[in-house]
């Protein structure tokens, strides 16, 4: 039985790609979404993630995916890549690649947060100055504070201060990460949620205009009775 080389499989995987996508999805993409994608085969996100489980988990097909620059493919690598063998230096060339929210958030939140360095990157790409690698700083702490199951409190305390220092970035993709990333640590925990509700107060009271409107919509849920309701209905970890 011939093997099928990885070559073969890329071949594949876009042949798939070029065959299910359609002009009206790219359309909507950029009309609807506000997805800009040049290289798009117009595939809608569904039948990306079912298509994946036809492919399964594969490293190597998933670097030669990335390497094609299509949309589509990029965002396949998400599911079919091992977050076990994702390395760093993997992650900061990717990240250097990120032309759009959807890549950087589908990235982000099915694989890197599952990586062992995702704590790391987090910090250090929240330093970074390109837009959506400085987003990709805080897609990431809303990824694990959704899926880390492990962690306690205190990674997530430390990492106020990053939203803090974002907090003043007022480019609409940093600006609208950074509120995802306090809204969802705030409703992690109690103790996440009071301090998430005290640096949403500080915020307010800033003399920078992104920083007092990151705060009040923060505030606005954190503090809302249905986010109260579910943190008191919530077992200790």
């Amino acid at each position: 039985m011939r093997l099928t080389s990885n070559a073969e499989r890329v071949r594949e995987v876009v042949t798939w790609l070029k065959r299910h996508g359609s002009a009206s999805a790219r359309e909507q993409m950029l009309d609807r979404y506000g997805i800009v994608a040049p290289k798009s085969f117009g595939v809608s996100v569904g039948a990306l993630k079912q298509y994946s489980k036809t492919i399964g988990r594969d490293h190597e097909l998933a670097a030669s995916l990335w390497a094609t620059g299509w949309y589509e493919a990029r965002m396949l690598t998400a599911w079919i890549d091992d977050p076990t063998l994702v390395t760093s230096a993997q992650m900061d060339r990717w990240a250097r690649d990120f032309d759009n929210w959807a890549i950087c958030d589908h990235l982000c939140f099915h694989l890197f947060d599952r990586t062992a360095h995702a704590w790391r990157k987090a910090g250090a790409w929240s330093k970074r100055r390109e837009e959506f690698v400085r987003r990709a700083a805080f897609a990431l702490l809303a990824g694990l504070s959704l899926h880390d199951k492990q962690s306690d409190d205190e990674p997530f305390l430390r990492s106020f201060a990053l939203i803090e220092t974002a907090a003043t970035d007022d480019r609409n993709f940093v600006k609208k990460g950074v509120s995802w990333a306090l809204r969802v640590m705030g409703r992690r925990s109690k103790t996440l949620n009071t301090a998430a509700v005290d640096l949403s107060q500080r915020l307010v009271q800033s003399s920078n205009a992104a920083a007092r409107s990151l705060g009040k919509e923060a505030l606005r849920e954190l503090t809302s009775l249905l986010v109260r309701r579910r943190l008191a209905a919530r077992r200790p970890q």
